[in-house]
Parts: structure tokens; C-alpha cells; sequence
């Protein structure tokens, strides 16, 4: 009891100390949360390629041949791993239209000065040779056709890089959505820039269930260009399910009207771009919709579409090194920004968001903005960086005092309390010391035999080593009896029954089981320690 007190006026100190540590030592979570998707959107493009050849039987019998490029949809992807897996929305890339009949048409009315509509409907024509000629070119092909059709679906991905990428690289469909609006999976077929692969966007685990959760959405209104980059926008979600058509997004004040604002941003190119969570800045779903309605899929439909795909999202190197700059950037530590941009432009030499902010990060380097400058600074001079010290000098005090007043207490209490019976002290001071220890009784040596076996090396040559060791019970190992013994020339050490060598071939000897030396038949002691022999 007398050392709990001490004990307990150290934990006092100690806690008060930490409790005087200022929660500015923490720092928030980093702004510009979309920067870690924004590098891995890219613009996806979509058309069919129809190359038709009209054979015209009337007066002069032709072939005509034409190619026609049609537009299937545009919108925006997100890159999900290095590979370049990209999700975006299933009718970016397919058209519930025909394009073959929008071929027909067109190749009708240019070839025969017939008005037949530019669109991806079947129509009828007053000259009936003609509109038979018409009926049979639409497919599907029959064998009186007039028509022959070739359709070739091409998808074109220009990720956002710079300088841009005016070309872009091809893609094919790995997993296509069962509907319109559920997530489709691409991957690249042509080049991939970068040889540690793509810039990746992370995938949350869920989708926010409160009330007005702030989002960001982010996407290409056009090709990435000098003049065309990403477009970002806040919103935040409507609470419950999704239901039949998607998440919706209502702002909670009521200052804007966000439906038909995202609606706006999809006709626009954004159809299809991800939904990013506004504090880990991961992606929790694809934007839909369009016109006066703009909604969200969840990620759970995205994940399970590249299950399917048997494409799994993760990040890349390029990813972690991004992130740790990016984290130090917006801490504003811009010196040490520095070389994390540099590292992510040496994988990945055209990521647009690194080179700007590392053009940043450079401008600001040891300026009064660098956070890392002025700790610098702080530390020379005895300060912490925009931090006080009174309340570490408070804390410590605290400590100290904490310290001093149990010393006094210990010492207070035992000077005024006499030894108790049993306890040893001292003249001078009268404090306590402890007693001497109680003398710890030994246990007895483990008798390991009187007479054990011992091997040594004193004969010539070698004895063999022990089969076993176990204690008291070492064996000895009998020397080759096919052996000649080269040591008993007059077989004084022969064994009983033998006539030298020669009777046999070999003799035997006894040795010493004390100390290992050689014996004669005869011997009963041992002529170099006295160890009697036994029989």
C-alpha cells in the first residue's frame, strides 16, 4: 500500500500529460478526394462499322458497295486494374437499334433517289419493284436478298493522359450487361500506355445509407484534350434501397435541383462515370439515366459484373506511389511531395494529375506554405510547428510535482512507522529493508551410478564411438573380430580358448571400464587407476 500511492500519483502525471497533447498533432483527412479516381477515367466511344453491297436487278444490273460508320454510344469508363479492365455502362457500347436497317435505308435512297428516312426503321415505298428490292435487302438475310450485310462493332477507349492521346486504343466487350443500363467489362486489345500498366480507381466495399451522403461524380464531356478535361461535380444521395431504376440524388438544403443537373452532365459524355465517396474517395457506383433524371447503380452490380468477367479489380504500383505523394501534398509537405510525383511519372510518364500537382509541389517547396519548411524552422528554434508548449510544459510540471509528492509520502511513512516483527532496519535511518532471504535448501545429487562406463581416447588405435550414451549405461562397441591384432605379438591378451592369432584369426581384449585402458586376461585391478575389474 505504501508504493500504490507512488504508483498512482505517476499514472496521475502521466495521464494529465497526454491529455495536454493538442488535437492539432492530427491531421485531417487530405482534400481533392477525387484525384485518386480522376487519372484512371478514361472516354469511351462505340460505332458499328456496316459494309453493305446492294445488288440491283433492274435495268442495268449493279453491285453497289457502300461503308457506313454509325454511332452506337458514348460516355465515360473507369479502369479498375493495371490490366486496363474498364466498367461503364452497357448501352455506351451496344444498341438495341439495328444498324443493318439503317444501312438498308441509307444505301436505298442514295443509289435510288428514293426519300426513305435516315433512321433504324423499316419502311414501304410506292413503286412496288422497288419496295419488293427493299423488303428483301433488310435482314435477316433470305436467299432472294438484295443485300449483303457485314456489321463489325468497334470500341475505342481514350484514356486521360497527357499530352492526349488523339488515337486511343482498342477494346472489346469481355462481359456484357443484360441490360441497358447494368455494367459491362472491357478490356484493351490494342496498346496500353504505360509499363507498369494503368492508373486504377478503388472500388468501395458498400454504398453510403445516410440521408444526403455527399458524393462527387466526375467524367469526359468529350475526347481528353488540351481543351477537354475531366469534369467534376458534387451531388449527394437520397437514403434506402436503389429500387428498379437506381439510386437517386436529392441535395438535402434544397438549393439545387440535382436530378435533372446529373441528367444534364450524362447527355453530355458522363453517362456511365463513376460515383465517388466524398471521405475515401472510392467509387461506389456508375452515374445512369439522362434528360431530367439522373440516378446511380451501386457497386455491388459492378463487382459482380467483374466476377463474371473473371476480371478483379486492385490497385497497382503506379496507384501506391500516387497515393503517398497525394497524401503528402495535401498536407501540404511539399518538398517531400516532390520526389512521389517524380516516382509516379517515371512509371507512368503521361498521369495529368501528377504532373500538375508536381509543378505545384515545386513552386512551394521551401516556402513559407511548405508545412515541412516550417517544421523545420520550429524544430531549430525549441518550437513544435504551430504548435504552443505550454501544454507539455503544464503536463510536465504536472509529472514532476506528481514525482516529488510521492517521494515525500514514501519517505513520510516510513520514517513514522517502526519496523514490524520480522522486518530488518537500520540505526541511523530506521527505515525498512528486506529481511535476508530464506536459505533455499538443495536437492541431493542425482546418484548416477558408481560405477559408470567412461570412454576415453588413451589406447591405440581409437576405441569406437558408443553406440548409447544414456546415462549409466554408456556401451562399448567390440572391435572387428575378423581383425588381426596387431598389439599382442606374444598373446598374453588372447582369449581364453584361442592359441594367438593364428587359432582364430583375431583376439580380444578387455579394457578398463573406469578409465578405458587396456587389461591383460589375468588383471583384476586396473594397473592405472585401480578400478576393479569384474568377471
Amino acid at each position: 500500500m505504501r508504493r500504490l500511492g507512488t504508483v498512482l500519483a505517476l499514472l496521475g502525471g502521466a495521464v494529465l500529460t497526454v491529455a495536454a497533447m493538442p488535437a492539432a498533432l492530427a491531421h485531417d483527412h487530405p482534400s481533392g478526394i477525387t484525384d485518386l479516381v480522376t487519372p484512371a477515367i478514361v472516354r469511351v466511344e462505340a460505332k458499328a462499322q456496316v459494309d453493305i453491297t446492294l445488288l440491283d436487278p433492274t435495268d442495268d444490273p449493279v453491285h453497289v458497295e457502300r461503308s457506313y460508320e454509325v454511332p452506337i454510344g458514348t460516355g465515360t469508363g473507369t479502369v479498375v486494374n493495371p490490366e486496363g479492365a474498364i466498367v461503364t455502362l452497357t448501352r455506351v457500347v451496344q444498341t438495341e437499334k439495328d444498324v443493318a436497317i439503317h444501312a438498308a435505308n441509307k444505301i436505298f435512297a442514295e443509289h435510288h433517289k428514293v426519300k426513305i428516312p435516315d433512321d433504324f426503321e423499316r419502311h414501304t415505298l410506292d413503286d412496288k419493284t422497288l419496295n419488293r428490292h427493299l423488303q428483301e435487302c433488310y435482314p435477316p438475310k433470305k436467299p432472294t436478298a438484295t443485300c449483303i450485310i457485314d456489321v463489325t462493332t468497334e470500341i475505342r477507349v481514350f484514356p486521360n493522359i497527357s499530352p492526349a492521346d488523339d488515337e486511343g486504343f482498342k477494346a472489346e466487350i469481355v462481359r456484357p450487361g443484360s441490360r441497358p443500363d447494368s455494367p459491362v467489362v472491357l478490356m484493351p486489345t490494342g496498346r496500353a500506355d504505360g509499363s507498369a500498366g494503368l492508373p486504377t480507381a478503388p472500388l468501395a466495399a458498400k454504398v453510403p445509407d445516410k440521408e444526403g451522403s455527399p458524393v462527387a461524380v466526375a467524367g469526359f464531356l468529350g475526347r481528353p484534350s488540351a481543351n477537354v478535361k475531366e469534369k467534376t461535380d458534387i451531388a449527394h444521395l437520397r437514403a434506402g434501397g436503389a429500387g428498379d431504376g437506381g439510386r437517386q440524388f436529392k441535395d438535402p438544403e434544397g438549393k439545387v435541383d440535382e436530378p435533372p443537373k446529373l441528367g444534364a452532365l450524362i447527355d453530355q459524355g458522363l453517362l456511365g462515370g463513376p460515383v465517388i465517396e466524398d471521405k475515401k474517395g472510392e467509387v461506389i457506383g456508375l452515374l445512369v439515366g439522362g434528360g431530367a433524371e439522373g440516378r446511380m447503380i451501386g457497386v455491388r452490380e459492378i463487382t459482380k459484373a467483374l466476377a463474371e468477367a473473371g476480371a478483379a479489380p486492385r490497385r497497382g504500383p503506379i496507384d501506391a506511389a500516387f497515393e503517398q505523394a497525394l497524401i503528402r501534398f495535401h498536407t501540404k509537405y511539399y518538398g517531400d511531395a516532390v520526389p512521389g510525383f517524380q516516382r509516379v511519372l517515371e512509371l507512368y510518364p503521361g498521369h495529368p494529375v501528377a504532373a500538375a500537382l508536381l509543378k505545384t509541389s515545386q513552386d512551394k517547396r521551401g516556402t513559407a506554405e511548405d508545412a515541412g519548411t516550417r517544421r523545420a524552422a520550429d524544430s531549430s528554434t525549441g518550437e513544435a510547428a504551430g504548435v504552443p508548449l505550454w501544454p507539455f510544459l503544464a503536463g510536465g510540471g504536472v509529472l514532476v510535482a506528481a514525482v516529488i509528492a510521492g517521494a515525500l509520502l514514501y519517505w513520510r511513512r516510513g520514517a513514522g512507522v517502526p519496523p514490524s516483527p520480522g522486518e530488518a532496519g537500520t540505526l541511523e535511518t530506521g527505515l525498512q529493508v528486506p529481511a535476508p532471504p530464506t536459505a533455499i535448501s538443495r536437492r541431493p545429487l542425482v546418484d548416477e551410478g558408481a560405477n559408470p562406463t567412461v570412454v576415453v581416447g588413451r589406447s591405440f588405435p581409437a576405441l569406437p564411438k558408443p553406440l548409447s550414451t544414456g546415462l549409466g549405461h554408456p556401451v562399448l562397441v567390440a572391435r572387428d573380430p575378423g581383425r588381426p591384432d596387431e598389439a599382442a605379438p606374444n598373446g598374453d591378451d588372447a582369449v581364453p580358448g584361442t592359441t594367438g592369432a593364428g587359432a582364430t584369426g583375431a583376439t580380444f581384449h578387455k579394457y578398463c571400464t573406469a578409465c578405458g585402458m587396456r587389461l591383460g586376461q589375468a588383471h583384476r585391478f586396473c594397473g592405472f587407476c585401480g578400478h576393479p575389474v569384474k568377471t
